[in-house]
């Protein structure tokens, strides 16, 4: 397999020029282990581990290798034939969460993508507010969201209704309506399916990520498991993330179903994703405008005039109090903030509660 079927770029190959100059060659991570990685370049694919070096020299998890990355080798001769890694070349994008649990870790879940589909199911998985929390992360990310909407043949034919729904969060981002089973809405996605492109396919489990691999491939990659009869719930049939290439060139990352998702870089991502929203809320007469009555709040201007929807507007709400619940849970200088604004707004309420009775 040659590095141009795994995706290289010059982006890639300018910034891998001084291991090349170390004797070291370039491979993708196809496939994480525990403690170990597949990795495959022109010489195949073998089994990788870290060098003592960048053990000792990574700082945080997501230091080392995750799914998509290209890393510098240095092949092993023997029995065993591993690589050993020696660095990670830069990330062009990269799709990060907050890792489950009360660390404050980051983990990437995948890296290098060009084109991230966010399935959601239509069989009782689809949930708007958690679609946010995607789409927040997938603008965080770099790469191109794009939502996929599958199981349309388990569900009555409101993708009309659907599609404008997610428009009032997501209006630049395609939305396609699909059936794994039935292919249905399949042959739209072509434009994202091409040789040496990298697309990763997230959601929840049960949304029928692995069998729209296999529709998107044309062959049974992955294994695939029915949803529950008693529930509803998704069964998980990828346990471990692995990168595929498709015999029609595209690159496929499968991952886990993810029962939560908390945006790493969230405000980043909310910024991108409602920059209309910022930049009214820069245009306000008063820095410190709260939106509500405010003279002169270009906001509630918009909001009058229809410019901007009341659904958009509580959209960004919604994920700047949950991005701002998260930070003050894990910054203890925002929980300190967090408090002492709190006991000034209880002050000054009740001093106009004062004021309004000595008036009476």
């Amino acid at each position: 397999m040659t590095l141009a079927e795994l995706g290289w770029t010059d982006f890639f190959a300018q910034a891998f020029a001084p291991y090349a100059a170390e004797g070291c060659q370039p491979g993708r991570v196809t496939l994480e282990l525990k403690g170990y990685f597949e990795v495959t370049g022109e010489f195949g694919a073998k089994l990788g581990a870290c060098s003592g070096k960048f053990i000792n020299t990574a700082a945080a998890q997501s230091a080392f290798p995750a799914i998509g990355d290209w890393v510098a080798v240095t092949p092993q001769t023997g029995e065993e034939a591993r690589v050993h890694i020696h660095a990670i070349l830069p990330r062009r994008t990269k799709f990060s969460r907050q890792a489950a649990g009360q660390d404050i870790i980051e983990q990437i879940v995948a890296a290098n993508i060009d084109t991230v589909f966010l399935v959601s199911a239509l069989d009782g998985n689809y949930h708007l507010h958690r679609l946010e929390r995607y789409l927040a992360a997938a603008w965080a990310s770099g790469a191109q969201p794009v939502i996929l909407l599958n199981k349309a043949d388990l569900a009555d034919d409101n993708s009309a209704a659907l599609s404008a729904e997610i428009a009032t969060v997501a209006p630049q981002v395609p939305v396609f309506i699909v059936s794994a089973q039935t292919r249905r809405g399949l042959k739209a996605l072509a434009p994202y399916l091409t040789p040496g492109a990298t697309i990763a396919l997230l959601g929840s489990s049960g949304v029928g990520k692995s069998t729209l691999i296999n529709r998107i491939v044309g062959e049974n990659l992955q294994d695939t498991q029915a949803v529950r009869d008693v529930d509803g719930k998704g069964r998980h049939t990828t346990t471990q993330r692995e990168l595929l290439v498709a015999p029609n060139g595209v690159i496929v990352i499968d991952t886990p179903g993810m029962r939560e998702i908390q945006p790493w870089e969230a405000e980043a991502g909310i910024e991108t994703a409602f920059a209309d929203v910022v930049t009214l809320t820069s245009q306000c007469r008063f820095g410190d405008c709260s939106h509500t009555v405010e003279p002169g709040c270009a906001l509630q201007a918009a909001l009058t005039d229809g410019t901007l929807t009341l659904a958009r507007w509580q959209s960004y709400q919604r994920l700047g109090r949950a991005t701002a619940h998260e930070v003050r849970r894990t910054d203890r200088s925002a929980q300190q903030q967090h408090k002492s604004h709190h006991k000034k707004l209880t002050k000054s309420l009740r001093q106009r509660v004062q004021e309004k009775s000595g008036e009476e």
